[in-house]
């Protein structure tokens, strides 16, 4: 059997899951869990980049220390468009900056005058948010941001952990494509897109398929860790690509929803679809399209917990949810993408200032806030699968949704009811999944995407959830719509 160590890396935790393949089934042993915590210091809300290569090193550690030293391949998946830079010694200047940082405020509207949204999107095929790669460089030119200024490479977050591992310096196509720097035609970087902006080429990296082994570990790790110079495999190196991957889906009429801090809801297509700016094209594996909108998802009742938790009156999801049930439904609804949404601090106060702005009920407690969020989540679903149906010509019958997020049973059993369509769920730690059967898939013990699923399929419990109270939904959305509408 092939040993297989995943590193998942979420916006607010890592894993490291050791995996392996046999007849026709995956198991999987976690062998290490940490936090992500990223750092705001003097004004700058940045990624604790060598704590996360630090606890790369103690999931090896941990694995030899269990007597799993023997390890045929490591791979690492993490959220998107966020960089590090280099120097010309390849070493690193900055920690990089996150996704969530002011610096990126306004930004879109002034690179619409270099190029239009129209000549950007039939471009590169990408959603417009705020943080994407491109605003975030534009951004570090306009502030004369001095690791941008003098680097010589530019490496997204797996491709820098991948290179702290094995010394070398390639961009993933599925992480790349977060970027709005790609050409979604060409699946490469666009010239005209780097131009433009005034972007120099040579900081960027050549452009690797998911499942191609970057390098393998360096002597100096592999002395350190005691363990052989393990091969380092660029998998599906987007955490949303990576839970695609492990879609247990057959056939072409569904829709996934990669559900956590982030929603990402989708389809896969063949070629890039260019119908509607809400959606982005993102690159998935065996050269297809993840076309999909981003959906704010289950940041907004992580960051309720936190503000409860820091003023002393918290309670764990569970018991959130349990409030939740108890409250009456539809007293207020929310657009989950509001930009309000997307700074840390004080969610409940951001909720409660949206529903008073749209002359709503304001939430008066807990549950209130938690139903109010989770309701607008299952129809703010609704309204993009039915977006992607207009815009694709696709019919929709069946929503997969994989991730944490399933283990909130309430919001898989409101997307049944808000979307009138039959909810399937699992696998829970998709990511990781995903992550382990592209490291298979680069070994040869796995040939295509076909087989990868089947694999899921028979390693995973799949449950499902049928529509319920589809009246008073349907009503509900309605409402809804009205609100989006403003």
């Amino acid at each position: 059997m092939k040993k297989m160590l995943a590193f998942d890396f979420g916006a607010s935790s890592g894993r490291a899951i050791l995996g392996t393949l046999e007849n026709g089934k995956l198991t999987t042993k976690e062998m290490h869990r940490f936090s992500n915590d990223p750092v705001e210091a003097a004004g700058v809300f940045q990624w604790d980049i060598l704590r996360l290569f630090y606890e790369i090193k103690q999931g090896i550690l941990n694995c030899v220390n269990n007597g799993e030293k023997d390890i045929d391949s490591i791979g690492i998946d993490t959220w998107g468009v966020d960089v590090g830079f280099l120097d010309e010694k390849g070493r690193l200047l900055a920690n990089p900056i996150h996704y969530r940082d002011s610096i990126t405020d306004g930004m879109p509207e002034k690179a619409f005058s270099v190029l239009s949204k129209e000549e950007l999107y039939a471009k590169t095929g990408t959603q417009f948010i705020k943080f994407n790669t491109l605003f975030q460089l534009y951004a570090f030119k306009m502030e004369n941001y001095i690791p941008y200024k003098y680097a010589k490479t530019m490496l997204f977050i797996p491709d820098l952990l991948n290179y702290l591992l094995t010394g070398e310096k390639k961009s993933e196509y599925t992480i790349a494509s977060t970027s709005q720097m790609l050409d979604a035609k060409a699946r490469d970087w666009s010239k005209e897109v780097l131009d433009s902006f005034e972007i120099n080429r040579d900081i960027l990296c050549d452009i690797i398929k998911p499942g191609t082994i970057v390098g393998r570990l360096t002597k100096a790790l592999a002395d350190e860790l005691g363990c052989g110079q393990i091969p380092v495999i660029a998998v599906a190196s987007h955490d949303t690509a990576s839970a695609v991957v492990s879609v247990p889906a057959e056939g072409e009429d569904f829709v996934y929803i990669s559900c956590g801090t982030w929603s990402l809801l989708g389809i896969e297509a063949k070629d890039p679809i260019f119908s509607d700016m809400e959606f982005t094209n993102e690159g998935g594996t065996e050269g297809n399209i993840r076309y999909l909108k981003n959906i704010m998802g289950l940041w907004l009742v992580q960051e309720c917990k936190r503000h409860w938790d820091r003023r002393g009156v918290g309670k764990s999801f569970a018991e959130l949810e349990t409030l939740a049930r108890a409250e009456k439904p539809f007293l207020s609804f929310i657009d989950p993408d509001d930009p309000r949404f997307m700074a840390p601090k004080d969610m409940p106060g951001k909720i409660a200032s949206f529903c008073r702005e749209t002359n709503q009920p304001e939430p008066e407690n807990q549950g209130q806030f938690v139903r109010c969020i989770m309701q607008s989540l299952a129809l703010k679903y609704r309204y993009a699968v039915e977006g992607l149906e207009k815009g694709t010509g696709r019919k929709i019958s069946t929503v997969n949704i994989v991730g944490g997020g399933i283990k909130d049973k309430m919001l898989c059993q409101f997307t049944a009811n808000a979307t009138g369509r039959k909810v399937l769920t699992g696998p829970t730690e998709a990511t990781g999944y995903g992550n382990l059967m592209m490291q298979a898939y680069a070994l040869g013990e796995v040939k295509d995407l076909h087989a990868i699923r089947q694999v899921i399929r028979n390693s995973d419990e799949i449950k499902e959830y049928q529509p319920e109270d589809t009246e008073d939904w349907n009503r509900a959305y309605e409402t809804f719509k009205t609100i989006l509408k403003g």
